[in-house]
């Protein structure tokens, strides 16, 4: 019997977490499969932390969960939660209930079929038609410059074997972007759509900004081509600079010198400016996310884990931290009472 792991990443989740333990064990115990859940708590600033405690004392055997010292975002989460899963394939899902478990039997399916990656992608229904638009550009005109072919509607929902699960964990970069990680790795990948469900309760984590920066991590973190676009595009103004040259010296030697504009001297310093601001900003994007990878700290430290439970009161603090060859242990701990 093959075992299924379910890795939950939950940030304030506490007014749909119960509701989501229910049916999720509704629908893995209705399979012929052994099962664990592995929830872990992003640094929740509501009760979620707690609902994993008691959810985790009333189903010992199959409850995994790892709590966050803070919010370190849903891709520590989901890697936390990859390390913590111990079974041969690994779901993945949101606890919203915006991906349906009842999809987790066709994944299995899928999966007995020999694919390795199981993909639910689901339908635009239901959504603004303005940020449907957005995304599709986006992911068109992504799709042409990074190193990995990204698909609209395709998030991390999804079912991993354990040999594509040890794939990822074997990538120690400290910036992940999982979307594009999933690609990078290959494997035997199957896609299947379901239709676009709403959120169970609560609201979306997902603001705009938030996605704004999100796609611009998954344009950085695939390719350098942005920084390829500062030589080219100083060619090409060197080029167009030098012709100019060559007009005003022709125009002085056949009709005399006259005075230039303001407003066109005005506009090449800005727009010149601006494009090396542009440049300049790219560049540091570039460095900052080599700044942070050289300095080598975990991607995550844990306050508590459903082994490391402190069982006595503690004053002071006690963490874990998550070591990028994905073992854990204790790093620093205050006197117990």
């Amino acid at each position: 019997m093959i075992k299924l792991s379910v890795v939950v990443p939950c940030y304030n989740e506490e007014a749909v977490i119960d509701q989501f333990d229910t049916r999720i064990r509704e629908v893995l115990g209705s399979l012929p499969v052994e099962y664990e859940i592995c929830y872990v708590d992003d640094g929740s600033k509501d009760g979620t932390f707690l609902r994993l405690r008691a959810i985790a004392a009333e189903f010992e055997k199959e409850t995994r969960y790892v709590s966050f010292s803070r919010n370190f975002g849903k891709e520590a989460a989901m890697l936390a939660g990859l390390r913590e899963a111990t079974g041969d394939a690994v779901v993945i899902m949101d606890a919203d209930l915006q991906h349906p478990p009842e999809l987790i039997a066709r994944m299995l399916e899928l999966h007995e079929q020999g694919h390795e990656q199981i993909i639910a992608r689901r339908t635009r229904e239901g959504d603004k038609r303005l940020r449907s638009v957005l995304s599709r550009l986006y992911y068109r005109g992504v799709n042409k410059w990074i190193d990995v072919e990204l698909t609209d509607g395709v998030g991390d929902f999804r079912l991993l074997s354990r040999a594509a699960v040890d794939a990822l964990l074997s990538l120690p970069e400290y910036n992940r972007f999982s979307k594009g990680l999933f690609s990078w790795i290959g494997f035997d990948t199957v896609t299947f759509d379901y239709r676009n469900a709403a959120r169970a309760d609560g609201e979306t984590k997902w603001k705009f900004s938030s996605l704004l920066n999100y796609g611009m991590d998954g344009l950085i973190s695939f390719n350098n081509r942005p920084l390829r676009i500062a030589i080219w595009l100083g060619l090409t103004l060197t080029g167009l600079a030098a012709l100019y040259a060559i007009w005003i010296v022709v125009a002085a030697l056949t009709q005399g010198v006259s005075a230039p504009g303001y407003v066109t001297l005005v506009a090449i310093i800005v727009g010149l400016g601006g494009v090396q601001m542009i440049m300049l900003g790219l560049i540091g994007e570039y460095i900052g996310r080599i700044y942070y990878e050289t300095k080598r700290r975990p991607h995550f430290l844990v306050k508590e884990t459903h082994r490391t439970r402190v069982r006595r009161p503690v004053t002071g603090s006690a963490y874990v931290a998550g070591l990028s060859d994905g073992r854990a242990h204790v790093v620093a701990t205050e006197r117990e009472m």
